[in-house]
């Protein structure tokens, strides 16, 4: 038996049905055909029968896995526990429920999503790395190694303030241990350098929007040449680009002893009123987005909870980075733009055929509403730039406000190679599973993708 005992109920299926349709296929032919599933299909046909068991986990082991994924929103909700949350898959248009490792998801800051990775800020206000997916989970840096943090001790040596220095000309501030998250962390980023083989997480971070760097493994953070206000980032080429609050890039090389810094583009303009993204095109060009918030009137004596923001328009700018400025363009076209506390994704609406091209699938990334209002509604929704509209993304609205929900694209990545995981993760913890009424369709629709594999397979000899 290839499964983990604690996924046997889940995934058992009776043996003489399994025997009487299921086509006996070479290892290699299962694997191809397993490599075009998206990750919850790919999870359900692990769990069908032993040989599809043993594909998933070749498969997986061998890290020949790396089909594109749809990006999720992940969410909770008020009835789960607190460990739980939940996947809402576009493609899908329903919901999956995980469980993930201590501590409970919704007691964490999530400030940053890539490469399906989560980066969390715990109640101490320390950073881990958690993939909802496989939950292998990793601690980052210390917090009191950034910058402006200085750890306070009591009289028996434990941690239990912090020392937060906002400005060089001004004393530090005193906050908790869980209060320090809340002024501190901005927005986070886990990025694969294909040079040095290695990843890398970035953080933007207080005060006003710096960068510091930490590879993976390492015990402390780097802080990057002095720069203030950046709002995204995006790693291409090997190279940190990062763009601030007035449109400036700079592209940052942070594989050498020493870090060089270069200015891409200079300032766009002159005042700061919006979100700033930066995002790599399937093509290669780098695009530059500016988020708007619709203006909204409201009385005086309005509470606070009543506040809520609306996305009202989105600008984008294509980098040209031989003339090192911003050229306007009025439509993506065939794409599709994913906007958030995520990294900033760009996807082609040819490959990923469930989202609408020219459109932009976002969540709120206010930074006042997700830090300062918890219980606010949240803006999330789609966003058409054809005519500036938006709509709902799920009607009525699934997630609760706390913590803000994110874009994850599903990922079966291992950062740390030498951890073994158990077999299968993903089955562990997420529900991709039918009931037993329905095991029989979906037997039928996977043997219909062998067929057709077959079939063209034999053609081709």
């Amino acid at each position: 038996m290839c499964f983990h005992p604690t996924l046997h109920n889940k995934f058992s299926i009776d043996p003489p049905l399994m025997e009487a349709t299921l086509p006996e296929l070479p290892l290699d032919i299962l694997m191809d055909i397993f490599t075009l599933l998206e990750i919850p299909d790919l999870v359900r046909a692990g769990s069908v029968c032993p040989s599809w068991c043993s594909a998933y986990t070749s498969l997986c082991n061998l890290g020949q896995y790396k089909q594109s994924q749809t990006p999720c929103l992940l969410y909770t909700c008020e009835t789960d526990s607190e460990s739980d949350a939940r996947l809402y898959s576009l493609v899908e248009k329903r919901s999956y429920k995980l469980t993930l490792p201590e501590p409970p998801i919704r007691s964490r800051y999530l400030i940053g999503s890539s490469n399906g990775w989560l980066v969390t800020a715990d109640d101490r206000s320390e950073m881990h790395l958690l993939n909802p997916i496989t939950v292998e989970q990793i601690a980052l840096p210390s917090v009191i190694t950034l910058e402006p943090v200085a750890p306070i001790f009591d009289e028996a040596g434990a941690l239990y303030k912090y020392n937060y220095t906002n400005r060089a000309a001004s004393p530090p501030v005193t906050f908790a241990l869980n209060e320090l998250r809340m002024y501190l962390h901005r927005k986070a980023f886990v990025f694969y350098d294909t040079s040095a083989k290695r990843y890398i997480v970035v953080l933007i971070h207080n005060p006003e929007g710096q960068l510091s760097f930490a590879w993976l493994g390492d015990d402390k953070w780097t802080l990057l040449p002095p720069h203030t206000f950046f709002h995204d980032c995006v790693y291409m080429d090997d190279l940190l680009y990062a763009v601030a609050a007035r449109g400036e890039i700079f592209a940052f090389n942070l594989r050498g002893p020493i870090v060089t810094k270069n200015l891409i583009v200079d300032r766009a303009k002159d005042y700061i009123c919006e979100n700033i993204y930066i995002v790599q095109a399937p093509c290669g060009d780098l695009l530059q987005l500016w988020r708007f918030e619709e203006e909204t009137v409201y009385g005086e004596d309005v509470d606070d909870a009543t506040y809520d923001s609306h996305t009202g328009k989105i600008d984008i700018f294509k980098v040209d980075t031989t003339a090192e400025k911003l050229v306007k363009i009025n439509s993506l076209d065939d794409h599709v733009l994913v906007l958030g506390h995520n990294q900033s994704l760009c996807l082609s609406a040819e490959e990923y055929l469930q989202l609408k091209e020219n459109h932009v699938y976002f969540t709120d990334d206010n930074e006042l509403y997700i830090f300062g209002w918890k219980n606010n509604r949240r803006d999330i929704g789609v966003f058409d730039l054809e005519n500036n509209s938006r709509e709902e993304l799920v009607s009525p609205q699934l997630w609760s406000n706390w913590p803000p929900p994110i874009w994850v694209t599903p990922a079966l990545t291992e950062l740390c190679p030498t951890k073994v995981p158990p077999y299968p993760t993903p089955a562990s913890t997420l529900q991709f599973y039918y009931p037993a009424c329905r095991r029989a369709a979906y037997i039928f629709f996977c043997i219909t993708i062998i067929s057709a594999y077959l079939i063209s397979w034999c053609s081709i000899l």
